[in-house]
């Protein structure tokens, strides 16, 4: 595995004492494009796989503003202003916007655009593995298409 195709978050919390991280099969690498995303449920909790240019994150669906379905919303870039009436826009795909409320969410970490201190989405940690270490993964006998994405929760 890559540093390039694994995307965690830097604080990313392990699991809590006692209890170990699953593992969950989201999908081949080639269902799953740089710029898309793919919501799954896992334990009874919907959760968003998304591929930034490469590297892969995950965050819970659920905004920690009024619990709208977060990974449902708009992905985007961040927009920033060197000077009045300046704009430009930085990170393209790396931003989430809340499909209710318009909060926005750094993909790659889960803070928030506004708060990052205080506000934050639960954040997930995402590997890609070979396919062949998985047998209920169904395979194909090629080799870049037997890597899967790999949710930790």
């Amino acid at each position: 595995m890559s540093e390039q195709q694994t995307g965690m978050a830097d604080d990313a919390a392990p699991a809590p004492a006692g209890r170990r991280q699953r593992r969950h099969v989201v999908c081949r690498v080639d269902e799953l494009p740089p710029g898309q995303r793919k919501v799954i449920d896992v334990d009874g909790r919907s959760i968003g796989v998304f591929n930034v240019n490469g590297k892969y994150y995950a965050l819970l669906s659920r905004c920690p503003h009024k619990a709208a379905p977060l990974c449902l919303g708009v992905l985007k870039g961040l927009i920033t202003g060197p000077e009045p009436y300046r704009y430009e826009i930085e990170r393209e795909g790396e931003i989430l916007r809340c499909p209710w409320h318009g909060w926005e969410f750094d993909v790659t970490n889960g803070r928030s655009i506004f708060n990052p201190h205080r506000v934050r989405a639960k954040s997930y940690d995402v590997t890609v593995e070979a396919a062949e270490d998985d047998p209920s993964v169904e395979t194909f006998p090629v080799t870049v298409e037997r890597q899967v994405v790999v949710l930790l929760v």
